[in-house]
């Protein structure tokens, strides 16, 4: 996106749409500086950005080391099934032992080193063990076995030197695994993004507040509230909880000139549209700069972004408001604001990639925005589409298992392949 914001006003009709990929790429362009860094224990980290290169200093597996529980062998001294050999020495792991001479066995267990001399492991259930009172008896090796043979290489996992997790990269479990193995107790992250969330809308009520059957007319349950707040927390996000903010122009600008003093971030859900009781348009106005503003996307169109400069001179608050409808707002959150709040810790991959899949229904309704079409896999390999595609349906969202993304202009008729993105990439 260009320095200059678009010169939107309170009274400007709304501008073009603009096409998703072009609004994702402005988003992301303007998610500097990074978050600075900090040290947190590698059992906690699950979920951050690894903010630097991590060099193994050692090989893993160090030594040559046995996959199952069995027996140490030279291959040339089991060339045919049911050899005899006398076993010579008991090798738990974390120990080490000696030499294997030529025509004997070792007892070895998973995860032990491979004695010299020895060149595969027979597993257990391939032996026949004959004990011998005052030794360790003998073993008849069933099969014929070959060199190599459930043994671990040392160095098949990670040589020393080698980066084993890149800066950039989302640590899973798996990966804190890998950076125990080569011991590392702590790592350099990104800092957890600050995050202020609050809800717009005079209609809107918590659940506990009021009974189902003391709603006024007209009030609903804030549900956008709940699942906002859990899609930041699985971000890694520090979350401060606004809640619901009145449907007041004054009130509005109290809200989020507040919240741009010690927040990173501030989301809005409800009050970004061309209503008179849309205040968080004008009040980003008047406290910023609105930089984007409506998005070629169904649903999804009243999409806002802009920045609010902090008081103390340190840097700017950004500010993403998006639609009341919870369908929208659930969707925009995953399209937009979740790479953005992965842009902003250095996460090197903040893109969903979509699948292609069989589409086993028909839509033949040509949108002029890009939609994004609840759906879920069934058993014959194929997707079938929620009924009602409504962006005020979050049943729809709990049914699907993830969206069709289905360009502007664009039919699909049952047997059409289609590019299906999975909810499981979008809500790790």
């Amino acid at each position: 996106m260009a320095d200059t914001p678009v010169p939107f006003s309170a009274s400007n009709a709304r501008p073009p749409l603009m096409p998703l990929d072009e609004a994702i790429a402005q988003l992301l362009a303007k998610a500097v500086p990074k978050l600075a860094d900090e040290s947190v224990i590698t059992l906690d980290a699950d979920g951050r950005v690894l903010a630097e290169d991590l060099v193994s200093g050692l090989t893993v597996p160090p030594r040559d080391n046995s996959a199952m529980d069995g027996y140490a062998v030279r291959a040339a001294d089991c060339a045919t099934p049911g050899a005899l050999l006398p076993v010579t020495q008991r090798i738990p792991a974390g120990t080490v032992g000696t030499p294997l001479a030529a025509g004997t066995a070792a007892r070895i267990f998973t995860g032990a080193q491979i004695p010299e001399g020895a060149d595969a492991v027979v597993m257990q259930e391939d032996t026949g063990a004959t004990p011998q009172e005052g030794s360790l008896g003998s073993v008849r090796v069933a099969i014929v076995p070959v060199a190599g043979q459930w043994v671990r290489r040392a160095g098949e996992d990670v040589a020393s030197g080698d980066v084993v997790l890149r800066k950039g990269e989302r640590l899973t479990p798996a990966a804190l695994g890998l950076a125990a193995s080569v011991g590392f107790h702590k790592l350099r992250v990104a800092r957890k993004p600050r995050v202020a969330m609050l809800s717009t809308g005079d209609e809107l009520v918590m659940p506990g507040e009021v009974a189902p059957d003391a709603m006024a007319p007209g009030a609903i349950y804030n549900s956008n509230r709940f699942f906002m707040r859990a899609l930041l927390h699985r971000l890694g996000c520090e979350v401060n909880d606004l809640g619901i903010v009145a449907d007041n122009r004054e009130t509005t600008i109290a809200a989020l000139r507040d919240a741009a003093e010690t927040s990173d971030v501030i989301i809005t859900t409800g009050g970004v549209s061309v209503g008179e009781e849309d205040h968080i348009r004008a009040a980003l106005q008047t406290l910023g700069e609105l930089q984007l503003w409506s998005l070629s996307m169904k649903p999804g169109k009243p999409f806002a972004y802009g920045s609010i400069a902090r008081s103390n001179g340190q840097g700017v608050c950004h500010v993403t408001g998006l639609p009341g409808n919870p369908v929208s707002s659930f969707l925009t959150f995953l399209m937009l604001v979740r790479p953005f709040l992965l842009t902003l810790q250095g996460a090197d991959r903040v893109t969903p990639e979509a699948v292609q899949m069989r589409a086993d229904f028909d839509w033949p309704r040509a949108d002029k925005r890009r939609e994004f079409l609840r759906a879920r896999r069934n058993a014959a390999g194929g997707l079938d589409l929620f009924a009602n595609q409504s962006s005020g349906v979050l049943t729809s969202m709990v049914w699907g298992d993830g969206v069709v993304d289905n360009p502007s202009g664009r039919t699909i008729k049952s047997g059409d392949t289609v590019n299906f993105i999975p909810f499981a990439s979008l809500l790790a």
